[in-house]
């Protein structure tokens, strides 16, 4: 069993690493747009189709136990891009790390970004994985996803980095991109994502 946090910036490939290495472990993988679809449900009017198609014992069932139970209302959940979260809000922060706690507590699970490094620190058996990537590569893959002019893909992505700089000092008192925080850091300048992934597998029972 085991927990795997996994975070970088915009076009460094940490997201489609998470995923690969879920499906390798056959791990739940949870992100912000994942636990939105959740809290999205929640607002059904039909309570009794949203909970047909959350079952408890599913992933997203899960999630939406820790959400009802956070003690953060859906417009302050935790799937909020980083600029939206409310400075300087302890409330936020607590049902945060209360709904990544509850979901680390169903293993194996992968997941990437919301501050997970720091909120599971001193969970046993986590493995920390910061995924890198040089600017010029991160604007070319941005590019490409966000289907965005290279000026454009540039602005995005430091104003995403920007956020999340700020979100991680404010909240968690850190530098996200101190590699002495994670237990493996990854280039992916010269490897491909399926490449990267196998080295978070194998690393995985390290951890344990």
């Amino acid at each position: 069993m085991s927990v795997v946090t996994i975070r970088g910036r915009l076009g460094s490939g940490a997201p489609e690493i998470g995923r690969l290495v879920a499906d390798s472990l056959q791990a739940d993988y949870v992100d912000r747009e994942i636990i939105a679809k959740v809290a999205e449900k929640l607002h059904w009017p039909n309570q009794e189709v949203a909970a047909k198609e959350m079952p408890t014992d599913s992933l997203e069932g899960r999630i939406a136990e820790a959400l009802g139970c956070s003690g953060l209302t859906l417009e302050r959940a935790p799937y909020l891009p980083t600029w939206e979260i409310p400075s300087g809000d302890t409330l936020y922060v607590s049902g945060l790390k209360f709904v990544i706690t509850e979901l680390a507590k169903k293993q194996p699970i992968v997941i990437q970004g919301r501050g997970s490094r720091y909120i599971l620190e001193e969970y046993p058996g986590c493995l920390h994985v910061l995924i890198v990537a040089p600017q010029e590569l991160r604007v070319r893959r941005a590019m490409v996803k966000l289907q965005l002019d290279q000026e454009a893909a540039e602005k995005e992505i430091s104003r995403i980095d920007n956020s999340r700089r700020e979100f991680i000092r404010m909240y968690f008192g850190a530098d996200q991109e101190d590699p002495l925080r994670y237990d493996l850091v990854i280039n992916t300048e010269n490897l491909g994502f399926e490449a990267a992934a196998s080295i978070v597998v194998h690393a995985v029972p390290l951890a344990a």
